[in-house]
């Protein structure tokens, strides 16, 4: 049985592009099992018009996420949750490029007004969402 898939919202006001908000949050919901292998997605032109995007927008996303290895994806049936084969953890030079990441990430928060506490609590928060 398929549970609820989570709420996807589109923020206009975002600099990431509306297929990049999509993918974003699907990978995140399959991460924190949300979404679980064997759950069916929307298909692309339901999600679309839920949205209020392109169906290429979302269909862009899907097959991301398939290339990914966090969808199976089949005309007919539709964006199918599949068990991931194992990642092999990223070397020196792409751990340093998640740092740098995160690195911006906190500074465009606190540039926001975040203070340090709270952006410690949020990043707890994230993790222990992913264990």
């Amino acid at each position: 049985m398929d549970r609820q898939v989570p709420v996807i919202v589109i923020h206009s006001s975002s600099q990431d592009p509306a297929r990049k908000q999509i993918l974003d949050q699907i990978r995140s919901a399959i991460i924190e099992g949300q979404l679980r292998t064997g759950d069916n997605l929307p298909s692309v032109r339901r999600l679309a018009i839920d949205l209020g995007v392109h169906f290429n927008t979302v269909a862009e996303a899907y097959r991301s996420l398939a290339v990914e290895g966090w969808l199976d994806i089949s005309h007919g049936r539709g964006a199918t949750v599949i068990e991931r084969a194992g990642q092999t953890a990223p070397d020196g030079v792409g751990q340093d490029q998640f740092r740098q990441r995160a690195r911006h990430l906190v500074a465009e928060m606190r540039a926001s007004g975040i203070p340090p506490r709270s952006i410690r609590e949020i990043f707890l928060n994230v993790l222990e969402a992913i264990q």
